[in-house]
């Protein structure tokens, strides 16, 4: 079985030391925050302050072997506090936690500072550091931040014991990182005689306590670990027996199997094995795998039987090994195998150089999924030539068609027309059995693509996927720090904590998200005192829930507290001038709490570190909206706040309604739509030039979507107009489309930067057909909207009042490669009242005029690419413009030219001296009537 921990991105074996160990103090930091404050809240917990205990032991190990002596100090004293305090000789209180935390922060400092400063930043916190590890010894009882009058305390850790001579330092052997005169290999000796002593004191526990399921979970995570860490440095023998033994617990773990003779004899044998490995110098795992080879074999049999339900083997003792000297046991916290922990991101390293881990189980079915549409894609060549050849035949029995029309003109004998027909026939139905067959393939075809597509991107997302946790392990102890400052009592309750997130989308979120929680604490819930005058709990609650939504993923921050009071935030927006006081006294709920996310405004009088500067809320409003994200408020005055952040579920792909403007499609994102309606033309109103509709007793302007691009011409003339309501924090519009596509997940992609910010477009995507999509920023375009209406520069849709009813105005395509010759028409024309398109030669009137709208045709005989007379061909011979009327204006005035173009189909043919009077104009009227 493929280990999920094997593929790490880049080697682990190419990280230095120091990275390593800065990947050890960031995971077990984070544990021992968490732990801590469940200790805070429980202290009777006896099984924390082990936990905590063998944190410490761990980081003080991993900062000694780096040589990090400041830190190896912090953790050692932070380890003799917890160790008191398990022994029963002081009680913690809540100035130990305050010091545990202080000395936490420093250890987890450490892993975010680059490798190359790591050392001179634990030098800039000597005192700091001094200062701690004397109060955590119980030499002060100032605060950490304080110089203490004692150096570092006398009774210093024991120092680790060598199993060699300092080495020379020479050239690293290939494959070997050194740092201070340490090999990878050392590392590896660390970490096996502490996991040892971990395993031996799990066993004992799970003897004790067979029905304890944490101890059969500590030991699968330490065999995992040695396992994880022999085949970095090759130590293939001690990789066999850490395995074997987590397949032995995993068994243990599955069959609900408690300890017995047959299961002693193997761990005993396996333990042994493994306190031998840990006590190796450099060099020698291949001579003691090979010395062992025998023994490991057997421990792997006597598992095989014990995982498939047989008796198991009693494996023979290995030989004598000394046996590991104790230390005290230290928990290795390593996450599931589902559920690898990402490696931390590089100092230094570019934001598109990222390494991302991934398990070996997810590449290899990423690696398949590829590796079937790449053997999918390569049918396709093949269908096109067999779609080739029934084009062939098809070419030969419209030849024989040509055939029988000509027998059937002659004088032919009926016999020879018959075969003919027969012959005919024959070829028709091989065509038809081809092309039905070809049908099925492809439909077969398309089915597998979309299938095999939809696993791959499944598969792809879920590899930058992280579990919403990874992102608000800080939470807990901000809640805490900030609602002792405030003299508050705070809890945090969070929903959804293996809910997945993309990984780029969890970063962004976690500023808005602390903002929230701050402004919870200190705009939300009421001191103590209130909360219980009000008959409520003393201690606040605030709720922090993830979950996934209708393909969204949903953040909730609530509280329950006192809520906003909405007519004294109404009173903050008249007294700030954001609104009229009759304007402030119409706005409904949503309306006042959106003015909370206007940067600059707060609700409080007085400006404190907390809140007070108006900054908070815009934040939050500003990253949202930078990842496709919308974010929206409620409250219940006395009851409590909620704000809710709806974001897409990755920033990779986005879900979205296709819309066609102007003959081109466009997508707007879901989540930045309010509302899409059909709305009756009945139901349009005007004033002063404005168009507007009411919704939910709101008047909506109106704009289309082809004034906000520029395009030319108007919307298509329809009984019920599609229009999509957009807003931003100030406006709402109706976003006037041509029609609906659909709702399509469309794959973002980045336009050129050197394309700079293109007006109303954000990105772009490929829809399934392979045509470009632009994806519209919606902001943008509600910023375009108000810029057109209150610049009164808003043309009202096209339609007229005439006769107590409305009328399309006609629209005319001129076609000229003359831009003289195009002018002056189009202003002729247009000084009449006609809608006028321009097209610069045959064929772009060709293209213009077949996305249809167009009451008449203006054409010049000679251009380039298609001329005058081949475009009236082509109108005349379609079904759809046959019925179009075409006016062809050209220098030429032959008679024979006239008779030319009046042949081909015109219904005018005039000079080019018809602009100096009337007589263009006069055919136009003759053939639509009237603009």
């Amino acid at each position: 079985m493929t280990d999920s921990h094997d593929h790490l991105g880049p080697d682990l074996a190419s990280l230095s030391m120091l990275e390593l160990f800065r990947m050890e103090a960031e995971n077990q930091c984070a544990a021992l925050t968490a732990d801590l404050l469940a200790l805070e809240r429980d202290p009777a917990a006896s099984d924390l302050l082990e936990s905590l205990m063998r944190a410490a032991h761990s980081l003080k190990g991993a900062a000694r072997i780096v040589d990090l002596t400041p830190a190896v100090h912090v953790a050692h004293a932070m380890e003799d506090l917890l160790v008191s305090a398990q022994k029963g000789e002081r009680s913690l209180q809540q100035e130990d936690i305050d010091r545990l935390l202080a000395g936490v922060d420093l250890l987890a400092g450490c892993a975010k500072v680059a490798e190359q400063e790591i050392v001179e930043w634990w030098q800039e916190r000597r005192a700091e550091v001094e200062t701690l590890v004397a109060s955590l010894a119980g030499q002060g009882a100032g605060p950490p931040s304080a110089k203490p009058e004692t150096p570092l305390p006398v009774s210093e850790p024991p120092p680790v014991k060598e199993p060699s001579p300092p080495r020379a330092k020479t050239k690293p052997r290939p494959g070997i990182e050194e740092l201070g005169g340490l090999s990878v290999f050392d590392l590896f000796r660390a970490e096996a005689e502490s996991q040892s002593a971990i395993l031996e004191a799990q066993v004992q526990a799970w003897r004790e306590r067979p029905e304890d399921t944490s101890c059969l979970e500590a030991l699968i995570r330490g065999t995992h670990a040695i396992k994880g860490a022999a085949r970095v440095v090759d130590f293939q023998g001690a990789a066999r027996v850490a395995g074997a033994l987590e397949k032995a617990f995993l068994a243990c773990q599955r069959s609900r199997l408690p300890p017995g003779p047959a299961l002693e004899g193997i761990l005993g044998s396996g333990l042994r094995l493994l306190a031998g490995c840990s006590q190796l110098p450099d060099g020698s795992g291949a001579a003691w795998t090979a010395a062992h080879q025998e023994a490991v074999e057997q421990l792997e049999t006597a598992v095989s039987g014990l995982a498939s339900g047989q008796a198991a083997v009693q494996p023979a003792a290995p030989a004598a090994a000394p046996a590991p000297e104790p230390v005290q046991p230290e928990l290795v916290r390593q996450p599931p195998a589902d559920k690898p922990a990402p490696l931390p991101v590089r100092a230094g390293e570019a934001a598109g150089e990222r390494a991302l881990r991934v398990s070996a189980e997810a590449m290899n079915r990423l690696m398949g999924l590829a590796g079937e549409v790449l053997v999918e894609s390569r049918w396709l060549p093949v269908f096109s030539q067999r779609m080739l050849g029934i084009k062939r035949r098809q070419d030969e029995v419209a030849r024989l068609l040509g055939l029988a029309r000509e027998l059937a003109l002659d004088d032919a004998s009926r016999a020879q027309r018959l075969r003919r027909v027969d012959e005919l026939r024959r070829k028709l139905d091989s065509c038809r059995a081809a092309l039905h067959e070809g049908l099925a393939e492809i439909e077969d075809h398309a089915r597998r693509s979309t299938e095999t597509s939809h696993r791959l991107y499944r598969e792809v997302v879920a590899s930058r996927m992280r579990p919403f946790s990874e992102g608000v392990q800080g939470f807990p102890r901000m809640v805490r720090d900030v609602a002792r400052e405030l003299g508050k009592k705070v809890s945090l309750d969070i929903v959804g904590l293996d809910t997945l997130v993309d990984r780029d989308i969890l970063e962004k979120i976690e500023s808005p998200l602390n903002h929230l929680i701050r402004n919870a604490i200190d705009h939300g819930l009421e001191s103590p005192e209130a909360r219980l005058a009000a008959g409520k709990p003393e201690e606040g609650t605030i709720r922090l829930e993830a979950r996934h939504s209708s393909g969204m993923l949903n953040i909730v921050v609530a509280d329950d507290g006192r809520g906003v009071d909405l007519e004294g935030l109404r009173s903050a927006i008249v007294s700030r001038g954001k609104a009229s006081a009759e304007m402030a006294a119409a706005m409904r709920e949503a309306e006042l709490l959106d003015f909370l996310f206007l940067p600059n405004f707060s609700t409080k009088e007085t400006v404190s570190k907390i809140s007070g500067r108006g900054v908070g809320l815009d934040v939050v409003h500003t990253v949202v909206h930078e990842v496709r994200g919308v974010v929206r408020a409620s409250t219940r005055f006395g009851k409590g706040t909620t704000f809710e952040l709806q974001l897409p579920l990755t920033l990779s792909v986005m879900r979205a309604l296709l819309v066609e403007i102007a003959g081109e499609p466009y997508a707007l994102p879901l989540v930045a739509i309010d509302r899409i309606l059909r709305l009756p033309r009945s139901e349009l109103r005007q004033v002063e030039g404005r168009q507007y509709f009411s919704l939910l007793d709101r008047r909506i302007g109106l704009v289309a979507g082809r004034q906000v691009l520029e395009k030319e011409g108007e919307v298509p003339e329809v009984d019920e107009l599609p229009v999509i309501v957009l807003s931003d924090r100030f406006n709402q519009y109706g976003f006037l489309v041509d029609r609906f596509l659909r709702v399509s997940d469309l794959v973002v992609q980045a336009l050129d930067p050197r394309l700079g910010k293109i007006k109303n477009i954000s990105s772009a995507a490929l829809l399934e057909d392979g045509g470009p999509v632009l994806i519209m920023d919606v902001e943008d375009v509600v910023r375009s909207m108000d810029l057109l209406i209150s610049g009164d520069r808003l043309r009202p849709i096209t339609e007229r009042q005439h006769g107590g009813r409305t009328r399309r105005v006609k629209r005319i395509l001129v076609a000229d490669d003359s831009i003289t010759v195009r002018e002056v028409e189009r202003k002729l024309l247009s000084a009449k009242g006609y809608d006028v398109d321009v097209a610069v030669d045959g064929m772009d009137a060709w293209n213009t005029v077949r996305n249809g709208g167009y009451d008449l045709v203006v054409t010049d005989v000679d251009m380039p690419r298609l001329d005058g007379i081949e475009l009236v061909h082509l109108v005349k011979k379609d079904a759809n413009l046959r019925l179009l009327p075409v006016i062809i204006v050209s220098y030429k005035d032959r008679k024979e030219d006239r008779q030319r173009g009046l042949e081909a189909g015109a219904d005018y043919y005039l000079t080019k001296g018809s602009f100096q009077d009337e007589t263009l104009v006069q055919a136009v009227e003759t053939l639509i009537g009237e603009p």
